[in-house]
């Protein structure tokens, strides 16, 4: 049975990692109603932007920030948060909720388990972004309509997902991981082949429409977003690969069936009305 700790509302919330993410969190805490402090734990530059776009009221270094703060969200990349797991405890207050926003759950959740005991724990992965980065690009409704995976439930935490807009789904790190590398891990290594497939065809481009514009949209994010994520969900990630790879061989091998192909366009077509419908 799933229990829902009542937690206190939030005064100060400390988000590590003021970037895209973690700069539109803070704005769409802001814009949702939260009148207390939001403090952003960056780089110098980093805070100065943040600052300027009003993300962040105040810019403090982890130890500092860490003792006032009644929730914390990381917000970097997955081996930064794992490496900020490892500081945490040393700073927190008891009971400070910490939160992250990891693109994979297993390894950040495993992580947090060994070292946070002062706190409490709870994965995160609002399934939202952009091609670019940083708090420049930070938008107060990034998370609107989009789903937000928790790994446990948290009363507060999940009031305020609901009041930016987010819909709140709740799922154990190993199944999170399972499903988004089937949703959203894969369909970047698809798009990434796709437009490398482009590459080797220079004339093609000169005949290309919207639709290798839509395909290869996500081919535009940067590897160094990636490389984290592929290194601690290659499992999930190859699984994937493997299905997915065993789906276009029975196309091709279906290609002059007429019947077989329009089954397989009518289940493809039922599965994006129905994709549709509940984004």
């Amino acid at each position: 049975m799933t229990v829902r700790v009542e937690t206190p509302p939030w005064r100060v919330v400390t988000i590590v990692g003021v970037g895209l993410i973690g700069g539109s969190f803070a704005l769409a805490l802001r814009k949702a109603g939260f009148q207390g402090r939001i403090i952003g734990v960056s780089s110098p530059r980093t805070v100065q932007a943040a600052l300027k776009c009003g993300a962040i009221q105040e810019a403090l270094p982890l130890e500092e920030a860490l003792p006032q703060s009644d929730a914390v969200f990381l917000s970097q990349p997955i081996e930064r948060i794992l490496e900020t797991l490892n500081a945490l405890d040393q700073y927190v207050r008891p009971g400070t909720l910490i939160t992250d926003a990891g693109s994979t759950k297993a390894a950040i959740v495993e992580r947090a388990a060994r070292t946070i005991h002062v706190g409490r724990f709870v994965g995160g992965h609002p399934m939202a972004g952009k091609e670019t980065r940083g708090v420049d690009a930070a938008d107060a409704d990034l998370f609107r309509g989009r789903p937000w995976v928790l790994t446990s439930p948290d009363q507060e935490l999940e009031r305020w997902i609901e009041k930016i807009g987010a819909r709140l789904v709740i799922l154990e790190a190993a199944e999170h991981d399972r499903l988004v590398g089937i949703v959203s891990h894969l369909p970047q290594l698809l798009s990434t082949a796709l437009a490398s497939a482009f590459a080797s065809e220079p004339a093609a481009m000169r005949i290309a429409g919207p639709a290798a514009i839509d395909l290869t949209r996500l081919a535009l994010s940067p590897y160094d977003i990636w490389r984290d994520i592929l290194a601690t969900n290659t499992a999930e990630i190859d699984a994937a690969l493997a299905s997915f790879i065993a789906r276009l061989e029975r196309i091709r091998a279906n290609l002059t069936d007429d019947a077989a192909m329009a089954q397989e366009f009518d289940r493809a077509g039922d599965a994006a009305r129905a994709l549709r419908r509940s984004s």
